[in-house]
């Protein structure tokens, strides 16, 4: 292991919450060296909240520190690629907020830039890192479950109208997108983490009459997985008050369900294996309302890779996976046809 990393918070909005918490829980690998935002507002409300860490709003400062050689990214997702770029310029290692970026093509460049650098480039889809989570893909990698017949993702969670009344939430020109790639990729992204490739899908998608925004706020689809199993994909953000995100898979030996943090696995020789977790996975009108200890393993893993020269367990490369299945539906919709993966 090496020694302390000097890391820089780049984005002070919502987000910051469990990096922050997660940060001072691993105080003894991390110093937080800059905290910048370019809202003088948000860096004033971050420093009466947090009156020791040290706020800046110059980026250019904080790029140029050689001694700080970590940076988190929590912007919004049109300005990662230019972000992303001007840190591996600047030779730092990025951990950055899903998604990559707003599109697939965009996503790639981000992750070419960072590999042009030679630096870690890990991407936050802390949902692989519960503890449930991690169970289940240690059963599939095990294969104990034996193969996927049928799998499925329901995503059915509620955002307020006080959620959109916050300026460019939920249109396209800064989200990038609506529930697919603002909401429900952390569960895509561990369902075709656990069910291996989607190869083809089918779907729908809409924006209903609840909200002012550009994006979809529905989405279904049909989708086929690469070893012939099929299944489906519902996610939505207008199923009040929100219900854990459930994820199904329905194997040769057993069926498996995760809802948020807790598992239920049930084999057809009689044995019921179970794991309690936490109900509360954000899908509610606090979009926030959530444990840090997913964000925290997945520091820790960023980390370690920085550490042993390896790439984070969700790299770039890995987190582009998801937004190319997420591209694929919303073709699939507006096409009005199955589309391949």
């Amino acid at each position: 292991m090496g020694g302390k990393h000097r890391v820089a918070i780049v984005g002070l909005g919502m987000a910051h919450k469990p990096h922050l918490q997660s940060l001072r829980d691993l105080a003894d690998r991390v110093d937080i060296a800059a905290c910048y935002a370019p809202s003088a507002e948000r860096r004033e409300a971050f420093k009466r909240a947090h009156p020791d860490l040290p706020v800046t709003g110059d980026l250019d400062a904080v790029l140029g520190e050689p001694g700080i050689d970590a940076v988190i990214l929590l912007t919004p997702p049109t300005t990662h690629f230019d972000l992303v770029e001007r840190c591996a310029a600047a030779g730092k290692h990025v951990l950055l907020e899903k998604p990559v970026e707003v599109s697939v093509e965009r996503a790639r460049q981000a992750v070419a830039a960072m590999e042009r650098a030679g630096k870690r480039f890990g991407v936050v889809l802390q949902h692989r890192f519960r503890a449930a989570s991690r169970q289940l893909r240690d059963l599939v990698r095990s294969g104990e479950l034996g193969a996927l017949v049928s799998g499925s993702a329901s995503i059915r969670w509620w955002r307020p109208p006080e959620y959109f009344a916050q300026p460019g939430r939920g249109i396209k020109a800064r989200d990038g997108g609506g529930v697919l790639l603002t909401q429900a990729i952390h569960t895509l992204d561990l369902f075709q983490s656990l069910t291996g490739p989607i190869s083809r899908v089918s779907a729908m998608t809409t924006t209903s009459p609840l909200r002012a925004i550009d994006t979809e706020d529905i989405a279904a689809a049909a989708v086929a997985f690469a070893n012939g199993a099929i299944g489906t994909i519902d996610a939505t953000t207008v199923s009040y008050p929100g219900f854990p995100e459930r994820i199904e898979l329905a194997c040769e030996h057993a069926t498996a369900v995760l809802a948020a943090e807790s598992l239920d696995v049930f084999f057809k020789d009689g044995r019921h294996l179970k794991q309690e977790g936490s109900a509360a996975g954000g899908g509610g009108a606090d979009p926030m309302a959530f444990s840090h200890e997913a964000h925290k393993a997945l520091i820790t893993d960023f980390l370690d890779a920085i550490d042993g020269n390896r790439e984070p367990e969700v790299s770039g490369h890995e987190a582009v996976k998801v937004q190319v299945l997420i591209e694929a539906i919303l073709r699939s919709s507006a096409e009005g046809r199955a589309v391949e993966v």
